[in-house]
């Protein structure tokens, strides 16, 4: 985008920067509290997502590199952190949030406006939350029942698009972007 997005996108791109950047600090914090609460693998299933959201989060804001001004921000955030299981629930109501209503409006606004850098932002981050939310409910399933959640290898993900994958190595290539799977970070 070398000239600034029409308004509505622009206030989409501004909410879904609001709302990434919110859920990577929600999941540091949630990581800690798993940590302390003995479920290291959780913890570090919230810290790989936490950065996947950083990723999201800087997408959206690369989009708005043109403007050069204070912005409000609105965007939906589950408040009320609690114990694990519960931090799980709150992540998963974020995520399904992002799934069913804000990215498919955010990206049928940007095709509607014909913001193809925007659109393509919020495709990324959708199909990688789609991710994110299944790893939370297996991972609360685990945490109810009083265990950690079993990781076989490392959680990778994709430094272009926030991709989430579990496995000794990751991908050859990140099937959402298309990046590398080389350049992906290991946690």
């Amino acid at each position: 985008m070398s000239t600034p997005p029409r308004p509505m996108t622009k206030d989409a791109l501004k909410s879904a920067f609001g709302g990434e950047s919110m859920a990577h600090m929600r999941y540091v914090i949630f990581a800690d509290i798993a940590e302390k609460e003995g479920f290291p693998n959780v913890a570090r299933l919230f810290r790989a997502i936490a950065y996947a959201e950083k990723i999201h989060a800087r997408n959206h804001y690369e989009k708005l590199r043109m403007l050069k001004q204070g912005e409000k921000v609105v965007a939906e955030a589950p408040f009320g952190p609690g114990n694990t299981s519960k931090n799980l629930e709150l992540a998963i109501m974020g995520e399904e949030f992002e799934i069913k209503e804000m990215y498919p409006a955010y990206i049928e606004l940007a095709k509607f406006q014909g913001e193809k850098a925007a659109e393509l932002s919020f495709r990324w981050a959708l199909e990688a939350e789609k991710i994110h939310a299944e790893l939370f409910r297996k991972a609360k399933e685990y945490v109810d029942r009083g265990e950690d959640f079993p990781i076989d290898g490392y959680i990778w993900i994709c430094p272009v698009c926030g991709f989430t994958y579990i496995g000794k190595e990751p991908p050859k290539k990140c099937p959402i972007c298309g990046a590398l799977g080389e350049k992906f970070v290991k946690f």
